[in-house]
C-alpha cells in the first residue's frame, strides 16, 4: 500500500439500494478514481458478505484499487482482499496482524494519541481517525477535534485518514493536517451524479493533500 491510495477512500453504504444499483455505485466511483474501496456490511450474513465481497473485488480489481474489508477477517482472506479495518471493539491489533500475516493491509479506527500509537506498534499500517464531524452513518460516533487529528499525525509514522460527515464543502478543513486521505460514505454513494462528484472532490482535494496523486 502506497499513502496515495488513501488519498480518496470509499467506505460503502448500501442505504436502500438494490444490489445491482449499489454494484453499479461502487464501479462508478472507481472509475472516476476513488483510491481506495472499503466494503463494510453490519448485518449479512457470511455467506452473503463472501458472495457481495467477489463481486465488489471483480470491479476494484478491474480499475486496480485496493479493496479492504470492514471487520471480518474471514472475508479478507476467503476474498484475498487487500485487507481489513477494524474498529476497538474487533479482535486486537495484534492479532489481526497475525491473522492477516505481514503482506495485507491493516487499518485500525482511533480516537486518541494513545491508542492511535498503540496500533502503530501492535502492527497498523494506516489508521482511520473520526468522526470528524457528526455522521448519520454512525449517529452515535463523539466526534473528534481536528487538533487532536493533528496531534495523532504528528505523533505516529503511518498515514492517517479522517473520516466521519466528510463532503465537499468541509474539505479545506483537512489542509495542513498531515493527513494522508479522506474517507467519504454518503457524499459519494448518495450522491446523484457519482462521476462528477469524484472529480470533484478529487479538485478540491489536490489544494488541501500534499501527496494527492
Amino acid at each position: 500500500m502506497n499513502a496515495t491510495d488513501l488519498n480518496l477512500y470509499l467506505v460503502t453504504h448500501r442505504y436502500d439500494d438494490n444490489e445491482g444499483t449499489f454494484l453499479a455505485k461502487i464501479a462508478a466511483a472507481c472509475e472516476n478514481d476513488v483510491t481506495m474501496v472499503q466494503l463494510r456490511e453490519k448485518m449479512l450474513s457470511t455467506r452473503a458478505y463472501f458472495e457481495l465481497a467477489q463481486r465488489v473485488k471483480l470491479i476494484t480489481d478491474r480499475y486496480q484499487i485496493p479493496l479492504i474489508i470492514d471487520d471480518r477477517v474471514d472475508i479478507c482472506l476467503a476474498v484475498d482482499a487487500a485487507g481489513v479495518h477494524i474498529g476497538d471493539d474487533e479482535l486486537p491489533v495484534a492479532m489481526t496482524r497475525q491473522l492477516i500475516g505481514p503482506d495485507k493491509v491493516l487499518g485500525v479506527s482511533t480516537k486518541t494519541v494513545e491508542t492511535a500509537v498503540a496500533a502503530v506498534a501492535a502492527g497498523a499500517d494506516y489508521l482511520g481517525v473520526g468522526a470528524i464531524f457528526p455522521t448519520q452513518t454512525k449517529a452515535d460516533a463523539p466526534v473528534t477535534p481536528i487538533a487532536t487529528l493533528k496531534a495523532i499525525t504528528a505523533q505516529v509514522a503511518v498515514p492517517v485518514v479522517a473520516i466521519g460527515g466528510v463532503k465537499e464543502a468541509n474539505l479545506a478543513t483537512f489542509k495542513d493536517t498531515g493527513i494522508a486521505g479522506v474517507a467519504i460514505v454518503s457524499e459519494i454513494m448518495q450522491a446523484p451524479d457519482i462521476a462528477h462528484k469524484v472529480q470533484a472532490l478529487r479538485t478540491k482535494l489536490k489544494a488541501v493533500l500534499p501527496n494527492d496523486r
